[in-house]
């Protein structure tokens, strides 16, 4: 789900390869003499989604594979894919759903890992809106940022859960989605995530109830993936490779130690505030890794399909071959010819 909130507070603006041993990591060789450059941009300001990218640049994980990668925040939410696909970028942080939109629009572009493994995209509200399940939102007004897959996904829960469209009002309150609840104008929000805005209303004493999108009907997907272009990535299958592999090394290396995450993201943005930060990457550590013994970045085809189908089923992309090739774990350690 694309990022469309605005933070209350501050502004958002050896042991790691052993672990990829363990899960049957290919013997490529992770050096290469010289540095090529790399711009990776990401899909918001830096925050506990990036710690581990932030941490392999920090312990130099790029450079061992002769990487000289650089990490830039876009201006626009809408930015990485655009530029990515005008070759501006060579990789984007992004998102499954914005990602098979991009796919329906004729853009060429893949998914080579994901960063996080399930939806981070919740509803919502206060306490004192009594509101715990998706059916308490009969009768409710719920906010969105205006994007047409939100409200596709809100539909999808109140079906789920036997409530009738007309019975709850959507409000589009833009970036304002957390400001918005706290003012009262609307009593719930869809667009926020479990592992920022409800951490951070829980830190201010808020109480706030929170039910992902994949517990309220609606198919489970990757919140984040790496993304590359179609050209690129038949063209660049080795470097790929050893990128991958050593942002692998980053994340395993905040498993291991999440505090070393934080300190990676306070040096890159001093800005964000370091109780929430800490607090999120701890949260975040098992969407990081995709279980079921595999390796780091494990896409699973029946998921993206899933998930396409659902888009395809609300019409939220006119075809349903841009699902098709819209991922790959070739780069993965263990994985590909």
């Amino acid at each position: 789900m694309r990022r469309t909130r605005r933070l209350l507070g501050a502004c958002l603006a050896g042991a790691c390869l052993l672990a990829l041993g363990a899960c049957g990591a290919k013997q490529d060789a992770l050096t290469a003499p010289g540095a090529k450059p790399f711009n990776v941009m990401l899909d918001w300001f830096p925050n506990a989604d990036h710690a581990a990218l932030y941490t392999a640049l920090a312990h130099g994980e790029f450079r061992d594979v002769g990487l000289d990668v650089h990490l830039v925040a876009p201006s626009q939410t809408d930015e990485p894919l655009k530029l990515l696909a005008a070759g501006k970028v060579d990789m984007a942080v992004s998102y499954e759903p914005e990602l098979l939109l991009a796919r329906d629009q004729g853009l060429h572009l893949v998914s080579i890992g994901a960063l996080v493994q399930r939806p981070l995209t919740s509803i919502i509200a206060l306490q004192s809106a009594h509101i715990s399940s998706v059916a308490d939102l009969r009768g409710k007004t719920v906010g969105t940022a205006g994007i047409p897959y939100q409200a596709a996904m809100l539909k999808a829960a109140l079906h789920a859960a036997h409530v009738s469209d007309s019975a709850v009002k959507e409000v589009n309150v833009g970036f304002d989605l957390v400001p918005a609840m706290l003012s009262g104008k609307v009593d719930a929000t869809l667009g926020g995530y479990w592992n920022y805005e409800a951490i951070q209303l829980r830190q201010q004493h808020k109480k706030p109830n929170v039910i992902p999108v994949s517990r309220g009907g609606v198919p489970t997907y990757d919140e984040l993936v790496l993304v590359t272009t179609e050209k690129y990535f038949a063209n660049h299958v080795s470097l790929l490779r050893r990128l991958v592999q050593a942002i692998a090394r980053g994340y395993y290396a905040v498993r291991s130690n999440p505090s070393q995450g934080v300190a990676a993201l306070d040096a890159a943005n001093p800005s964000l505030d370091p109780k929430l930060q800490n607090a999120a990457v701890r949260a975040t550590l098992p969407a990081f890794f995709p279980g079921e013994d595999k390796p780091w970045g494990w896409q699973f085809q029946d998921q993206w399909n899933a998930y396409g189908k659902w888009m395809y089923e609300h019409r939220l992309i006119k075809h349903l071959a841009a699902r098709d090739y819209a991922s790959t774990n070739q780069l993965l350690a263990g994985q590909g010819p």
